[in-house]
């Protein structure tokens, strides 16, 4: 049976932290039928056409490749509240996407954090379509005057247009909206050449990447298809690059921003995904085929969403962008948690001690398993000296020693494992709260007390100038990590031994293990393990005075 308590204790340790993965593997994406062709709309104020309905003209699959620039592309800058934005009439793309809200880094005098490189090197946003060569890297003409757009209230709309080299009218809109991260994003193409034209045209979500996750959050090209969410590991993306289905939405995610595309009118059709030179992510979406005759226009008409992760700014979009805050097997559990904490932090505005709470909370509602536990500890450390003697007697036959055992288990009316089937039982808690608190975007930045500035990274006192084995960047001491191994020492040490001498060592080193695993943890999830250990260390310690 000590083998059974010390195998239990191993793998409910170890499942916690390197078996989690296999929850939230990605599902491979459903196959769908071919997408379906459009047919453009006729324009009421068009000139009369070359190729009216049902005339035997043939459709144009290409027009010729678009010319080179002729003159130095305008930087468009739009500032408002929550953002502000560069657009380049190259490709007229979005190339610096910086919020007010947010910085770089946790000083207080970090830059705000820019969504995209601060050189203007990589664009979202790209228009491009097969049998218009060079059409991604346009000269666009912006409609306007004016470089710099400000506005703190209403709508602002910034036109783009640019006309292929038979006839093909190509433009651009978006609308900034003063109080939301979603923004409007619509696309018309018009013939006014003198052929029909049957394209594909496609938008493209580009963003770079540093090649390095900063933790075990899903980062990468995610999409909303046939109402399920399907995400792909940026490593991926070679052998899964062709997401197909009813496209809700798209976008590429970083642990707590995102940049998303919303079509407007939901459709099968296809997502491309690529990684190009630079660590460049691309999600490139595929409109409809269109067929164009002279004198008509097609419209594609897209929202944007580029900003936090944060449930508030997500729920306000609505068309279900919430969904990319995805926690899991256990986002049923992790959602009321996060909810809980942030009502919580509304009360008290500090989010350390929004965990403390949180963290109070949950043991009291799992305090009856605790209490089962920890009393079938105290009743097995009673049978100890009892089982040693078993032991001794029946050394040279193991199978007479267990039957023996087992025996006096049934006599006292003892259940081995009833200490740790109740542990089982809150392994989904620690799972929702583990993948909650460590990409909520509410932590990033959030400052608890003292050297604590960032519940959303490692703590570190001082900052060394070189490395240490085991620890990521920076170098630090985690005082917050070794008190918490402090205290699983300590319960280890309340915990009855088991009998066999080598099987008990082993068990010591369990929190020696735990400290190098958490070392580079957040330190919201570090503080939510201390209370937990703290707040166990107490009631094992009553319990065991009960029932002792």
């Amino acid at each position: 049976m000590d083998q059974m308590r010390l195998m239990a204790a191993l793998v409910l340790s170890f499942v916690v932290f390197f078996l989690w993965n296999s929850f939230f593997a990605p599902e491979t994406p459903p196959k769908t039928a071919p997408k379906p062709e459009i047919a453009a709309e006729k324009m009421p104020d068009a000139p009369p056409p070359s190729v009216v309905e049902g005339s035997t003209a043939p459709a144009l699959s290409a027009a010729q490749p678009a010319a080179a620039p002729s003159r130095v592309a305008r930087e468009i800058t739009v500032h408002a509240p929550l953002y502000t934005v560069g657009l380049s009439e190259k490709g007229a793309v979005i190339n610096r996407f910086v919020l007010n809200n947010y910085r770089l880094n946790v000083e207080k005098d970090s830059p705000l954090l820019n969504l995209f490189p601060d050189d203007g090197s990589v664009g979202s946003l790209q228009l491009g379509a097969a049998g218009i060569p060079g059409l991604e890297e346009a000269l666009f003409q912006v409609q306007g005057a004016s470089d710099s757009i400000d506005f703190t209230e209403g709508s602002r709309e910034v036109v783009f247009a640019y006309r292929t080299a038979n006839g093909l009218l190509v433009e651009k809109i978006y609308r900034f909206m003063a109080d939301s991260y979603v923004m409007g994003f619509d696309i018309r193409i018009t013939n006014a050449g003198e052929q029909a034209v049957k394209e594909v045209f496609s938008v493209a979500l580009r963003e770079a990447t540093s090649g390095k996750k900063s933790s075990y959050v899903f980062e990468g090209p995610s999409a909303l298809i046939n109402n399920s969410l399907e995400t792909v590991e940026i490593g991926d993306i070679a052998k899964n690059n062709t997401l197909k289905g009813k496209i809700t939405w798209a976008a590429i995610q970083t642990r707590y921003f995102m940049t998303g595309l919303i079509p407007l009118k939901e459709q099968e059709t296809v997502l491309r995904l690529s990684v190009l030179p630079g660590n460049v992510v691309e999600a490139r979406y595929e409109e409809p085929e269109v067929l164009l005759p002279p004198g008509t226009r097609q419209s594609f008409d897209h929202l944007l969403f580029f900003g936090p992760k944060s449930s508030e700014a997500l729920s306000r979009a609505g068309h279900e962008l919430i969904r990319v805050i995805d926690f899991g097997t256990f986002h049923f559990l992790a959602n009321p948690l996060l909810l809980l904490m942030n009502w919580i932090y509304g009360i008290l505005p500090n989010y350390g001690v929004a965990i403390i709470i949180l963290t109070i909370l949950t043991k009291v509602l799992l305090w009856p398993l605790g209490t089962k536990s920890y009393k079938s500890m105290s009743q097995m450390k009673k049978l100890q000296p009892l089982i040693q003697e078993i032991r001794q007697k029946y050394k040279n036959d193991r199978k007479r020693m267990n039957e023996e055992v087992m025996r006096l288990h049934r006599t006292y009316n003892i259940n081995p494992l009833g200490g740790c089937l109740p542990m089982v039982l809150q392994i989904p808690v620690f799972f929702a709260l583990y993948r909650m608190l460590d990409s909520a975007i509410e932590l990033r930045h959030a400052h608890f007390l003292w050297w604590i500035n960032d519940l959303s990274a490692p703590d570190r006192l001082f900052n060394f100038g070189f490395s240490i084995p085991f620890m990521e960047p920076p170098y630090g001491i985690p005082v917050l990590t070794l008190v918490m191994g402090a205290t699983m020492f300590l319960q280890q040490k309340m915990t009855p031994p088991v009998g066999d001498p080598t099987q008990a060592k082993m068990m010591m080193l369990m929190p020696v293990v735990f400290t190098f695993i958490f070392i580079n943890f957040s330190s919201g999830l570090v503080l939510y393990w201390l209370i937990n250990n703290v707040l166990s260390i107490g009631q094992q310690y009553y319990t065991q005075k009960k029932f002792g």
